[in-house]
């Protein structure tokens, strides 16, 4: 995710850069792929130029070189990697699922289009799992020289670790990280090829980060304060890429990676030596309300289960999974289970957006031209090519008021309206030809 509050360009619109960040606090996931041709890795640049060769269906263009594809998330590649990221999504009860099944829609859109690539050149592709971003933006309500995206981020770099290895770690990981960016904060860890490890670490970290942003500050004594258990030695190192902090195998005494996370073999602040496990369960315990308002029992349960042993976690095999190797080609993410949540206002609007269909705003039709970024959409009026730009919350209060309409749907009304049927082509079958 590039911007969760993107950034109108300053030369035309100088005043209103500041009314381009979400009304809410939201959430966004990412996911970074290897791409492997025939067993070699490959730079997605050399094979396919851009998105847009790889992707049959015309795809909205968004800023820089990234396409919105047609599951909702956009799709671009970054040094060497297919990236593909969700649409924002509200942080409400039932956020994570939300944010959890878009990234999996994003993916499994791209097993399917990179097959088909595949059998028209005769060789096979794989998706190798690479990294995995979770992205929350940071509110400028309460924002003060001890409550900033830097100061959050560093305190996040001590309490994250522990729970996040055994969540999200195998035994070939080699760092969780926490990076500070202009509107939000972005924890980085290994891809999960697991749905629901990937739901869990996503559910726990956002209780946290929604703990956290209501302390009065953001300084390491609030680690003492509240009774969060310290490693120690302790030494965060400089993030791979951009500002921020990580942990790594160097960073404790020894490396928690392939270390047992049943055995106490690490010393806390306080004297006492415990295991990675009791370590994230007892840091759990401290952030459970929060984790609880963000997601259901059910993943409530899972989260305690590894943290005590009775869940597995991907450190509890010996070896990293053949998932990762080969993502998506199977995807056992518990659909019905994710059904239970319905669209948030966000996604229903953007996916009415990728649809391509002309809208009316006021008197005038406009259609979609590109995506600015995360929140804010660029229409080109049908009559004069003008520019105006619209933000999510604005496209959300107009179709929520009934004020932004499809054309074909107007059309229908005026039909019915004046008595006579009006033909109108099947939107897929417009697509197909």
């Amino acid at each position: 995710m590039k911007d969760l509050g993107t950034e109108r360009t300053a030369r035309f619109f100088p005043a209103e850069t500041s009314a381009a960040i979400p009304l809410h606090a939201v959430i966004g996931l990412e996911a970074e792929f290897n791409l492997l041709v025939n067993g070699r890795r490959r730079r997605p640049e050399k094979v396919f130029g851009d998105p847009s060769r790889l992707v049959r269906r015309r795809m909205i263009p968004r800023t820089g070189k990234s396409f919105q594809l047609p599951a909702g998330g956009a799709i671009y590649f970054d040094t060497g990697v297919i990236e593909v990221a969700t649409p924002i999504v509200e942080l409400d009860p039932g956020c994570c699922y939300r944010a959890t099944r878009l990234l999996w829609e994003q993916i499994r859109y791209l097993r399917v289009e990179l097959d088909h690539w595949a059998k028209r050149h005769r060789c096979q592709c794989c998706l190798q799992g690479f990294s995995a971003h979770y992205n929350f933006s940071f509110p400028n309500a309460r924002k003060s020289k001890l409550r900033n995206a830097n100061k959050l981020a560093y305190l996040l770099a001590h309490i994250l670790p522990a729970p996040v290895i055994l969540l999200a770690a195998n035994r070939q990981s080699s760092a969780v990280g926490v990076r500070p960016r202009r509107t939000r904060v972005e924890v980085t860890a290994d891809f999960t090829p697991d749905p629901a490890l990937m739901l869990a670490t996503c559910a726990f970290i956002a209780g946290v980060v929604q703990t956290v942003l209501r302390w009065e500050d953001f300084g390491l004594r609030q680690l003492n304060r509240h009774g969060i258990p310290r490693m120690t030695p302790f030494r965060l190192r400089k993030h791979s890429s951009r500002r921020g902090w990580r942990v790594t195998a160097d960073s404790l005494g020894q490396n928690p990676f392939t270390s047992d996370v049943n055995a106490p073999l690490w010393k806390l602040r306080d004297g006492r030596v415990l295991s990675l496990r009791a370590i994230a369960a007892e840091t759990f315990t401290l952030f459970h309300r929060r984790i609880r308002r963000v997601t259901d029992s059910s993943t409530l349960k899972h989260i305690a289960a590894i943290f005590d042993g009775g869940a597995r976690s991907l450190l509890d095999f010996a070896e990293r999974p053949q998932t990762y190797d080969d993502v998506g080609r199977t995807i056992d993410w518990g659909r019905r289970r994710m059904r239970r949540w319905s669209r948030s206002k966000y996604e229903k609007t953007i996916h009415r957006m990728i649809a391509r269909e002309a809208v009316r705003i006021g008197q005038k039709r406009y259609r979609v031209d590109r995506m600015n970024g995360w929140y804010q959409v660029e229409f080109r009026e049908v009559q004069t090519n003008r520019r105006r730009i619209f933000n999510l919350d604005e496209l959300v209060q107009l179709s929520d008021g009934k004020k932004l309409r499809p054309a074909a749907a107007r059309k229908r009304k005026a039909a019915r309206k004046h008595g006579r049927k009006l033909k109108l082509a099947d939107p897929r079958t417009r697509r197909r030809r």
